[in-house]
């Protein structure tokens, strides 16, 4: 893959990298549909395969920001054209990575020793890259480390980046204007939390080790001597991808391992320690032949409010939200429904939430879940497209649910897709819960 030189830093210029991928797009709507002109057989797939490449070009050169709302569109199924998807998946390990030039200038920065002076051995070609950073390979004393290196001018570049990928975003998914601006700040934040690896390394350590008697889960141990707030060093973890692993085809047992693995890290977290690792990404965890899982990457944290704990999990409780009066008062302490609206609208809208907690919380209501079942997938994708095609949702003036709700639902959405991929059968009942808080 070919190297960057540079990554545009400043507002201008990144901007002016956007406002041309747009023209290119444009150009691409006015080829299609000449195209079709020709031809009515002609589908959107050709436009969307189009458009993908150009918009992914932009972004992966930007880095940042930029790429890391492509990387969360990707694992958004049914939010996207196929093309967009499989385009931006790429951005979670597979960008392109910075020249040697700029690596070793942010060593000498940050640290003030190029990596020849502080690893016995370090490879200048990066292993993989991704949207915040890129990963080299180093060794110290006989360890083999893997070197995490931050893009110059991410941080700096975090809020100019989120008012121009705003928009694009909206109209990609079609989120309202009152949507994004009631979740802009916790994006914001958590991205700025993202660029700070002084943060990322102090949480890193403490998950780490806090989750280390978790079953069949692998953590790196860091080296806070040869980091900066740019720069982390740790263990480097073997082990495969998601995709390349499941090429391997392993055993159902092994696929089971590997998925109860991800489920207990999970729960454990959330119902133990009101802290989750809310990035899961295929890009972040390297799955191995036994059946563990390599954990890393603690870069995006969400700490979990007491009061939105205690009233989102009671969603999963039958009893309780067979209890009408009960399950508005939730709603209402989530912002699903508010005080504003009119009898019409709350009955409406509560009648749409509770067929997609039925949904989204069934794993939680049974003993053990096949995450291999399609049927039940294939069930929350159609609702969702029949919500997203709702007049009434469309045309909604408010926002619907917490602030808090946008990283804990991408966590389990996120979490839910790569058990699916996985097909794993995971035991998943309160009872797995309990013995985890223990």
């Amino acid at each position: 893959m070919k190297e960057q030189t540079n990554i545009p830093t400043g507002k201008v210029e990144r901007a002016g990298r956007f406002v041309t991928t747009g023209l290119k797009v444009g150009t691409n709507y006015i080829k299609h549909y000449t195209r079709k002109l020709m031809d009515p057989t002609i589908t959107k797939e050709a436009l969307h395969q189009e458009n993908a490449e150009d918009i992914y070009e932009t972004l992966s050169n930007l880095k940042g920001s930029a790429l890391k709302v492509a990387q969360m569109l990707s694992m958004d199924r049914g939010m996207l054209p196929k093309a967009y998807s499989e385009r931006f998946a790429m951005s979670q390990y597979s960008a392109p990575p910075l020249s040697g030039p700029l690596v070793v200038n942010t060593f000498v920065k940050t640290l003030g020793k190029t990596p020849a002076q502080l690893y016995d051995k370090f490879d200048m070609k990066a292993s993989n890259a991704a949207s915040i950073g890129q990963v080299h390979r180093a060794e110290k004393n006989g360890q083999q480390l893997a070197v995490k290196i931050q893009y110059p001018g991410v941080a700096s570049s975090v809020k100019s980046d989120l008012r121009i990928v705003k928009p694009f975003a909206m109209r990609i998914v079609g989120m309202s204007e009152v949507d994004m601006d009631k979740y802009f700040d916790e994006i914001e934040t958590k991205l700025l939390e993202e660029t700070d690896y002084d943060l990322e390394l102090r949480r890193s350590q403490e998950l780490s080790a806090r989750c280390a008697h978790i079953p069949n889960l692998v953590f790196p141990k860091y080296y806070p001597e040869m980091s900066s707030d740019r720069i982390i060093t740790m263990d480097w973890l073997n082990g495969k991808h998601l995709k390349e692993f499941l090429e391997t085809n392993p055993s159902q047992e092994i696929r089971n391992r590997i998925g109860q693995a991800l489920w207990d890290f999970y729960q454990f977290q959330v119902h133990s320690l009101r802290k989750v690792h809310a990035d899961p990404h295929p890009g972040n965890f390297l799955l191995r032949e036994d059946g563990s899982v390599g954990i890393f990457d603690f870069g995006c944290v969400k700490e979990v409010p007491e009061d939105f704990y205690e009233n989102y999990f009671l969603l999963t409780d039958k009893e309780v939200l067979k209890n009408e009066a009960r399950r508005k008062e939730i709603y209402m302490n989530l912002e699903m429904i508010h005080p504003s609206d009119t009898e019409k609208e709350i009955t409406f809208f509560s009648g749409l939430f509770q067929e997609m907690i039925r949904l989204m919380t069934h794993p939680f209501t049974v003993e053990r879940f096949d995450f291999g079942n399609e049927a039940y997938f294939n069930e929350i994708y159609a609702y969702m497209d029949y919500l997203a095609n709702l007049k009434e949702v469309r045309d909604s003036k408010v926002a619907r649910g917490s602030r808090h709700s946008l990283y804990i639902n991408r966590t389990y959405f996120g979490l839910y897709s790569m058990l699916s991929d996985l097909k794993a059968d995971v035991i998943t009942g309160q009872q797995r819960i309990r013995e985890l808080a223990k």
